[in-house]
C-alpha cells in the first residue's frame, strides 16, 4: 500500500524535494518485500527448494528488465511522470492478488492455528491430485486447543519439524534480540558481512559499468561513449545491463542444490572476482564492457543464492526477522557503494575503487567458509 501509494503520488510532484520524499516512501515499502523469500521458502520441498527458490528471485530481474524496457518506450514519447505512473501498476496489481495468497501454513502452525494450517494444506493436496499422509498436525503447544485430533496410531505429525518442543512464535523486539542468542549470533554476524560484502560489490559493479561506459569520466576518454541521457541509448543500456544478470540466475539455479549453498556462492564470488581484476588497470572500452558484463552476472547470482541461504539459517520463529535484517544491512553497503564507485572513478582513481570491490569480495568468500553447515537438502528448522 506504501509503495503504491507513494509511487503514484510520485507522478504530480510540483517539486523536487516532493518527489524525493516520495520515491524515498516507495523504497520504504518496498523494504517489506524480504517477507516475500521467507513466505515462499516454507511452501518449498527440501530436496529442490534451492532450484524454486531461484526461479522465484528471476521475478527481480524480470522487473527490472520491464522497467528498463518501460522507460525506453515511454520516456522519448511522454515524459517522466508517465513512467512513475505505469511503475506504480504492478504493487496495484499485487494489493489485488494478496487477497488470493495463502498463509503459510508453517507459521499458522507456529501461532497454533492447526485447523486453517490444516485447510491450506488439504488445498495443496488438491491442487497436487493427492491426499496429505496420515498424522496429527501438531503447533507445538502443549495446551493448544485449536489442535487438529487423528487416531493414535497416527502420530506422526504432517509437518515432520514441528514437535511439543516447538517455541512459540515471537514479535517485535524479542525475535531481533533472538537473533542475539548464543545459537544464532554467529551466524546473524557472519550474513551481515556476508550481505554487506555482497551488496557492496554488486551495486559497485552496477555503478561502475554505468560511470566507464556513460562518457561522465574525463579520467579515460577511450571509454567515453556517444550516450546522451536526452536520447532513448540510455535505457537501451539499462536494459542490455539488467539482461547480464539472467545467466547469472541460471548458473545459481544450475549449482545451488547440486554443490550447496555455499559452494555456489563462493564459486561465483570467484568468478566475479576474475572478472574484476583485469579493471585494475585500464583496459579497451569493449573489453571493460565485456569484463564488467560478466562480474555483473555473477554477483547477481551470489546474491540470488544468499537470500535464499539466509531463511533458510533462520528457525521460523525469527526467520523472516532474520533474512529481513541481514537485507537491511546489505542495503547499507549499497548506500556506501555510491561513494567508493563514484567518488573514486570521479577522481581518476578506478584502481583503488576495483580493489575495494575485490576485497569486499575475499572477504565474502571467507564469511562464507565460516558458516556452520549448508542448508542445502535439509528441512527447514522450527527451534534454534
Amino acid at each position: 500500500m506504501v509503495t503504491f501509494g507513494a509511487g503514484l503520488l510520485s507522478t504530480f510532484s510540483p517539486n523536487y524535494l516532493t518527489l524525493v520524499v516520495l520515491r524515498g516512501l516507495v523504497g520504504f515499502g518496498l523494504g517489506g518485500s524480504s517477507v516475500f523469500l521467507s513466505w515462499f521458502l516454507e511452501f518449498i520441498p527440501a530436496s529442490n527448494r534451492g532450484m524454486w527458490m531461484v526461479v522465484f528471485s528471476t521475478f527481480w530481474t524480470f522487473g527490472s528488465i520491464f522497467e528498463a524496457t518501460l522507460a525506453w518506450i515511454v520516456m522519448p514519447r511522454l515524459n517522466w511522470r508517465w513512467v512513475l505512473a505505469f511503475s506504480a501498476v504492478p504493487s496495484f496489481a499485487l494489493l489485488i492478488l494478496y487477497g488470493v495468497a495463502p498463509e503459510s501454513p508453517r507459521y499458522l502452525c507456529m501461532k497454533g492455528n492447526t485447523s486453517d494450517a490444516l485447510r491450506i494444506l488439504e488445498k495443496i493436496a488438491s491442487v497436487n491430485q493427492t491426499k496429505l499422509p496420515p498424522g496429527v498436525l501438531v503447533s507445538g503447544r502443549s495446551n493448544d486447543k485449536d489442535e487438529e485430533s487423528a487416531p493414535s496410531e497416527n502420530t506422526a505429525p504432517l509437518l515432520p519439524s514441528l514437535s511439543k518442543s516447538t517455541t512459540q512464535s515471537k514479535s517485535g523486539f524479542s525475535s531481533f534480540f533472538m537473533l542475539f542468542s548464543s545459537k544464532l549470533i554467529r551466524t546473524t554476524l557472519l550474513l551481515w558481512v556476508l550481505f554487506f560484502g555482497d551488496s557492496f560489490s554488486y551495486y559497485g559493479i552496477i555503478l561502475l559499468t554505468s560511470k566507464l561506459s556513460s562518457g561522465q569520466s574525463t579520467c579515460f576518454p577511450s571509454l567515453q561513449s556517444n550516450i546522451n541521457p536526452q536520447d532513448d541509448g540510455l535505457y537501451l543500456n539499462a536494459f542490455i545491463t539488467s539482461m547480464a544478470e539472467l545467466p547469472g540466475l541460471l548458473l545459481s539455479a544450475i549449482l545451488v542444490d547440486r554443490v550447496g549453498r555455499k559452494q555456489s556462492m563462493a564459486i561465483m564470488f570467484g568468478l566475479a572476482f576474475i572478472f574484476l581484476t583485469p579493471l585494475l588497470i585500464r583496459q579497451p572500452a569493449v573489453l571493460t564492457t565485456c569484463l564488467l558484463f560478466g562480474a555483473r552476472m555473477n554477483a547477481m547470482g551470489t546474491f540470488t543464492v544468499a537470500s535464499i541461504y539466509s531463511p533458510e539459517l533462520y528457525p521460523t520463529s525469527v526467520r523472516t526477522t532474520g533474512a529481513g535484517v541481514a537485507s537491511a544491512i546489505g542495503r547499507i553497503g549499497g548506500m556506501v557503494c555510491p561513494l567508493v564507485a563514484v567518488g573514486l572513478v570521479n577522481e581518476c582513481h578506478q584502481t583503488a575503487a576495483v580493489a575495494l570491490f575485490l576485497v569486499a569480495i575475499v572477504v565474502s568468500i571467507v564469511c562464507i567458509q565460516l558458516f556452520p553447515y549448508d542448508t542445502k537438502g535439509r528441512e527447514l528448522s522450527d527451534t534454534s
